[in-house]
Protein backbone atom coordinates (compact mmCIF):
# COMPACT_ATOMS: atom_id res chain seq x y z
CA UNK A 1 0.00 0.00 0.00
CA UNK A 2 0.95 3.99 -1.04
CA UNK A 3 -0.76 5.92 1.28
CA UNK A 4 0.20 8.85 1.76
CA UNK A 5 2.24 9.77 5.58
CA UNK A 6 1.02 12.04 7.78
CA UNK A 7 3.36 14.44 6.83
CA UNK A 8 2.51 14.46 3.54
CA UNK A 9 -1.08 14.82 3.78
CA UNK A 10 -0.20 17.70 6.05
CA UNK A 11 1.86 19.32 3.00
CA UNK A 12 -0.75 19.12 1.01
CA UNK A 13 -3.24 20.72 3.65
CA UNK A 14 -0.58 23.20 4.42
CA UNK A 15 0.92 23.81 0.60
CA UNK A 16 -1.88 22.77 -1.79
CA UNK A 17 -0.15 20.30 -3.02
CA UNK A 18 2.46 17.52 -2.46
CA UNK A 19 5.72 16.78 -4.22
CA UNK A 20 7.56 14.55 -4.68
CA UNK A 21 5.87 11.33 -5.04
CA UNK A 22 6.93 8.03 -6.36
CA UNK A 23 4.34 6.52 -9.08
CA UNK A 24 5.92 4.63 -12.44
CA UNK A 25 9.13 3.09 -12.50
CA UNK A 26 11.69 4.84 -14.88
CA UNK A 27 11.55 1.95 -17.12
CA UNK A 28 7.36 2.21 -16.81
CA UNK A 29 7.40 5.72 -17.78
CA UNK A 30 9.82 5.46 -20.50
CA UNK A 31 6.92 3.32 -22.30
CA UNK A 32 4.25 5.83 -21.85
CA UNK A 33 6.90 8.37 -24.03
CA UNK A 34 7.32 5.44 -26.54
CA UNK A 35 3.12 4.85 -26.89
CA UNK A 36 2.79 8.75 -27.00
CA UNK A 37 5.38 8.87 -29.79
CA UNK A 38 3.90 5.92 -31.34
CA UNK A 39 0.82 7.74 -31.70
CA UNK A 40 2.37 11.40 -32.50
CA UNK A 41 3.81 9.01 -35.63
CA UNK A 42 1.14 6.21 -36.79
CA UNK A 43 -1.54 9.03 -36.17
CA UNK A 44 -0.09 12.68 -36.88
CA UNK A 45 -2.29 15.12 -35.12
CA UNK A 46 -3.92 12.96 -32.81
CA UNK A 47 -2.50 14.49 -30.12
CA UNK A 48 -2.62 17.97 -30.51
CA UNK A 49 -4.89 20.97 -29.65
CA UNK A 50 -8.42 19.00 -28.11
CA UNK A 51 -6.50 16.08 -28.95
CA UNK A 52 -4.17 16.43 -26.01
CA UNK A 53 -7.41 15.39 -24.01
CA UNK A 54 -8.86 11.84 -23.05
CA UNK A 55 -5.74 10.04 -24.72
CA UNK A 56 -6.71 7.56 -22.10
CA UNK A 57 -9.67 6.46 -23.53
CA UNK A 58 -7.83 5.49 -26.72
CA UNK A 59 -4.70 4.27 -25.60
CA UNK A 60 -4.25 0.99 -22.85
CA UNK A 61 -0.96 2.01 -21.34
CA UNK A 62 -2.21 5.28 -20.48
CA UNK A 63 -5.50 4.19 -18.61
CA UNK A 64 -3.26 1.80 -16.99
CA UNK A 65 -1.74 4.57 -15.60
CA UNK A 66 -5.27 6.20 -14.44
CA UNK A 67 -5.54 2.35 -12.53
CA UNK A 68 -1.90 2.31 -10.75
CA UNK A 69 -2.19 1.40 -7.31
CA UNK A 70 0.06 3.98 -5.84
CA UNK A 71 -1.58 6.50 -7.48
CA UNK A 72 -4.96 5.47 -6.26
CA UNK A 73 -3.55 5.39 -2.95
CA UNK A 74 -2.35 8.48 -2.87
CA UNK A 75 -5.54 9.95 -4.15
CA UNK A 76 -7.59 8.38 -1.56
CA UNK A 77 -5.45 9.58 1.23
CA UNK A 78 -6.97 12.84 0.30
CA UNK A 79 -10.47 12.46 -1.28
CA UNK A 80 -11.74 9.22 0.14
CA UNK A 81 -12.27 5.66 -1.00
CA UNK A 82 -14.79 6.20 -3.57
CA UNK A 83 -13.35 7.79 -6.76
CA UNK A 84 -13.76 8.66 -10.54
CA UNK A 85 -11.48 9.28 -13.36
CA UNK A 86 -12.89 12.37 -14.78
CA UNK A 87 -10.44 13.14 -17.75
CA UNK A 88 -7.09 13.16 -18.25
CA UNK A 89 -4.81 15.93 -20.39
CA UNK A 90 -1.11 15.99 -21.79
CA UNK A 91 0.77 19.05 -21.17
CA UNK A 92 3.94 18.72 -24.25
CA UNK A 93 6.77 21.31 -24.16
CA UNK A 94 8.72 20.80 -26.84
CA UNK A 95 12.75 21.87 -27.06
CA UNK A 96 12.64 25.36 -28.99
CA UNK A 97 8.95 26.27 -28.85
CA UNK A 98 7.55 28.98 -26.72
CA UNK A 99 4.87 26.52 -24.63
CA UNK A 100 3.85 27.86 -21.09
CA UNK A 101 1.08 27.61 -18.65
CA UNK A 102 -0.25 30.90 -17.08
CA UNK A 103 -0.68 31.15 -13.41
CA UNK A 104 -4.23 29.74 -12.90
CA UNK A 105 -6.47 27.88 -10.34
CA UNK A 106 -8.04 24.63 -12.18
CA UNK A 107 -11.44 25.00 -10.27
CA UNK A 108 -12.17 28.61 -12.00
CA UNK A 109 -13.80 27.13 -15.25
CA UNK A 110 -13.81 23.63 -14.58
CA UNK A 111 -17.05 23.19 -12.84
CA UNK A 112 -16.27 20.58 -10.46
CA UNK A 113 -18.16 21.07 -7.05
CA UNK A 114 -17.25 21.13 -4.08
CA UNK A 115 -14.01 20.73 -4.35
CA UNK A 116 -13.15 17.13 -3.05
CA UNK A 117 -10.89 16.15 -6.15
CA UNK A 118 -6.86 16.21 -6.55
CA UNK A 119 -5.30 16.52 -9.76
CA UNK A 120 -2.32 14.32 -10.52
CA UNK A 121 0.40 15.40 -12.42
CA UNK A 122 2.54 12.18 -13.65
CA UNK A 123 6.26 13.52 -15.05
CA UNK A 124 6.69 11.26 -18.03
CA UNK A 125 9.97 12.60 -18.57
CA UNK A 126 12.16 15.09 -15.71
CA UNK A 127 10.14 18.03 -14.80
CA UNK A 128 12.67 20.77 -13.77
CA UNK A 129 13.60 24.67 -13.19
CA UNK A 130 15.41 24.41 -17.19
CA UNK A 131 12.95 22.57 -18.83
CA UNK A 132 9.45 24.28 -17.52
CA UNK A 133 8.39 22.73 -14.67
CA UNK A 134 5.00 23.57 -12.52
CA UNK A 135 5.43 26.58 -9.83
CA UNK A 136 2.71 26.59 -7.16
CA UNK A 137 1.99 29.71 -5.26
CA UNK A 138 1.97 27.75 -1.62
CA UNK A 139 -0.89 28.46 0.60
CA UNK A 140 -2.97 30.14 -2.38
CA UNK A 141 -5.65 27.26 -1.89
CA UNK A 142 -6.86 28.66 1.37
CA UNK A 143 -7.95 31.80 -0.40
CA UNK A 144 -11.43 31.97 -2.55
CA UNK A 145 -11.14 31.65 -6.32
CA UNK A 146 -9.66 34.64 -7.76
CA UNK A 147 -10.00 36.99 -11.12
CA UNK A 148 -8.49 35.49 -13.79
CA UNK A 149 -8.01 37.63 -16.69
CA UNK A 150 -8.94 35.73 -20.26
CA UNK A 151 -5.40 36.49 -22.49
CA UNK A 152 -5.64 33.81 -24.58
CA UNK A 153 -1.87 34.30 -26.03
CA UNK A 154 -0.69 32.06 -28.78
CA UNK A 155 1.43 30.19 -26.57
CA UNK A 156 -0.99 29.62 -23.63
CA UNK A 157 -1.15 25.83 -23.18
CA UNK A 158 -4.22 26.92 -21.28
CA UNK A 159 -8.16 27.38 -22.87
CA UNK A 160 -8.38 31.05 -22.70
CA UNK A 161 -5.02 32.12 -21.37
CA UNK A 162 -6.28 31.85 -18.02
CA UNK A 163 -4.28 34.46 -15.43
CA UNK A 164 -3.97 35.20 -12.20
CA UNK A 165 -2.20 38.87 -12.55
CA UNK A 166 0.30 39.47 -10.19
CA UNK A 167 1.31 36.39 -8.41
CA UNK A 168 4.59 37.24 -6.10
CA UNK A 169 7.06 34.50 -7.63
CA UNK A 170 9.56 35.11 -4.57
CA UNK A 171 6.35 32.69 -2.96
CA UNK A 172 6.27 30.29 -5.58
CA UNK A 173 7.98 26.55 -5.76
CA UNK A 174 9.01 25.07 -8.15
CA UNK A 175 8.02 21.49 -8.59
CA UNK A 176 10.82 19.55 -9.75
CA UNK A 177 9.84 15.78 -10.45
CA UNK A 178 12.22 12.20 -11.80
CA UNK A 179 10.08 10.92 -14.62
CA UNK A 180 7.71 8.43 -12.35
CA UNK A 181 7.24 10.68 -10.09
CA UNK A 182 4.30 12.60 -9.64
CA UNK A 183 2.49 15.52 -7.62
CA UNK A 184 -0.91 15.74 -6.34
CA UNK A 185 -2.19 19.46 -6.23
CA UNK A 186 -5.57 21.12 -4.79
CA UNK A 187 -8.16 22.59 -7.01
CA UNK A 188 -7.73 25.93 -5.62
CA UNK A 189 -4.21 26.14 -5.52
CA UNK A 190 -2.25 28.81 -8.02
CA UNK A 191 -0.07 27.13 -10.37
CA UNK A 192 1.67 27.43 -13.76
CA UNK A 193 4.68 26.96 -15.19
CA UNK A 194 7.54 28.84 -17.50
CA UNK A 195 9.14 27.48 -21.03
CA UNK A 196 11.06 24.76 -21.51
CA UNK A 197 14.98 25.78 -22.29
CA UNK A 198 16.44 22.23 -22.07
CA UNK A 199 17.44 20.11 -25.24
CA UNK A 200 14.08 17.47 -24.56
CA UNK A 201 10.44 17.77 -24.85
CA UNK A 202 9.12 18.00 -21.05
CA UNK A 203 6.06 15.41 -21.12
CA UNK A 204 3.63 15.58 -18.52
CA UNK A 205 0.36 13.27 -18.24
CA UNK A 206 -2.52 14.69 -16.14
CA UNK A 207 -5.24 13.09 -14.68
CA UNK A 208 -7.10 16.00 -14.49
CA UNK A 209 -8.99 14.82 -12.14
CA UNK A 210 -9.24 12.01 -9.57
CA UNK A 211 -13.00 13.36 -8.25
CA UNK A 212 -14.92 12.05 -5.34
CA UNK A 213 -18.07 10.54 -6.73
CA UNK A 214 -20.01 13.53 -4.54
CA UNK A 215 -18.62 15.83 -7.14
CA UNK A 216 -21.01 16.76 -9.47
CA UNK A 217 -20.58 18.56 -13.02
CA UNK A 218 -22.35 22.12 -12.88
CA UNK A 219 -21.44 23.23 -16.19
CA UNK A 220 -22.30 20.44 -18.17
CA UNK A 221 -21.57 16.61 -18.85
CA UNK A 222 -18.59 14.04 -17.86
CA UNK A 223 -17.75 10.85 -19.33
CA UNK A 224 -15.91 9.16 -16.10
CA UNK A 225 -14.77 5.45 -14.69
CA UNK A 226 -14.65 3.96 -11.40
CA UNK A 227 -11.06 3.70 -10.05
CA UNK A 228 -12.13 2.41 -6.88
CA UNK A 229 -15.53 2.44 -4.52
CA UNK A 230 -18.94 2.76 -5.81
CA UNK A 231 -20.72 5.21 -7.16
CA UNK A 232 -24.45 6.21 -5.32
CA UNK A 233 -24.38 9.83 -6.45
CA UNK A 234 -24.46 8.79 -10.48
CA UNK A 235 -24.01 12.39 -11.51
CA UNK A 236 -21.81 11.49 -14.31
CA UNK A 237 -21.86 8.98 -17.52
CA UNK A 238 -19.58 6.09 -16.67
CA UNK A 239 -18.09 4.15 -19.93
CA UNK A 240 -15.21 1.60 -20.42
CA UNK A 241 -11.91 1.60 -20.36
CA UNK A 242 -9.66 1.47 -23.38
CA UNK A 243 -9.28 -2.05 -24.55
CA UNK A 244 -7.05 -1.33 -27.65
CA UNK A 245 -4.97 1.73 -28.84
CA UNK A 246 -7.18 3.91 -31.28
CA UNK A 247 -10.38 1.33 -31.34
CA UNK A 248 -13.34 2.95 -32.91
CA UNK A 249 -15.05 2.73 -29.75
CA UNK A 250 -12.13 4.70 -27.94
CA UNK A 251 -11.85 7.70 -30.64
CA UNK A 252 -15.63 7.86 -30.96
CA UNK A 253 -15.71 8.25 -27.16
CA UNK A 254 -12.94 10.62 -26.85
CA UNK A 255 -14.74 12.71 -29.51
CA UNK A 256 -17.94 12.91 -27.18
CA UNK A 257 -15.75 13.44 -24.08
CA UNK A 258 -13.85 16.64 -25.70
CA UNK A 259 -17.03 17.94 -27.11
CA UNK A 260 -18.88 18.21 -24.25
CA UNK A 261 -15.56 19.79 -22.37
CA UNK A 262 -15.40 22.55 -24.51
CA UNK A 263 -18.66 23.39 -23.57
CA UNK A 264 -17.53 23.23 -20.23
CA UNK A 265 -14.12 25.19 -20.66
CA UNK A 266 -15.55 27.49 -23.02
CA UNK A 267 -18.91 28.45 -20.78
CA UNK A 268 -19.55 32.32 -21.22
CA UNK A 269 -17.13 32.99 -23.34
CA UNK A 270 -17.82 34.40 -26.84
CA UNK A 271 -14.28 33.47 -27.84
CA UNK A 272 -12.38 29.42 -28.38
CA UNK A 273 -8.84 28.92 -27.86
CA UNK A 274 -6.86 26.13 -29.68
CA UNK A 275 -7.40 23.76 -26.65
Amino acid sequence: MSFLTSTQIKQYKDNGYVAPVDALSKEEANEVRKELEFIEKKWPNELEGLGRNYVHLISPVFDKICYNSKILDAVESLIGKNILICGTTLFIKNPNEKGFVSFHQDAKYIGLEPHNWVTVWVAITDANEENGCMRMWAGSHKRDLQNHNQKFDENNLLTRGQTVENVPMNETKPVILKSGQMSLHHPTVVHGSGLNKSKDRRIGFVIQSYIGTNVDQVLGKMYVQQARGEDIFKYHEHVARANKLMSQRGIELRRKANNELSKIFYSGSDKIGKY
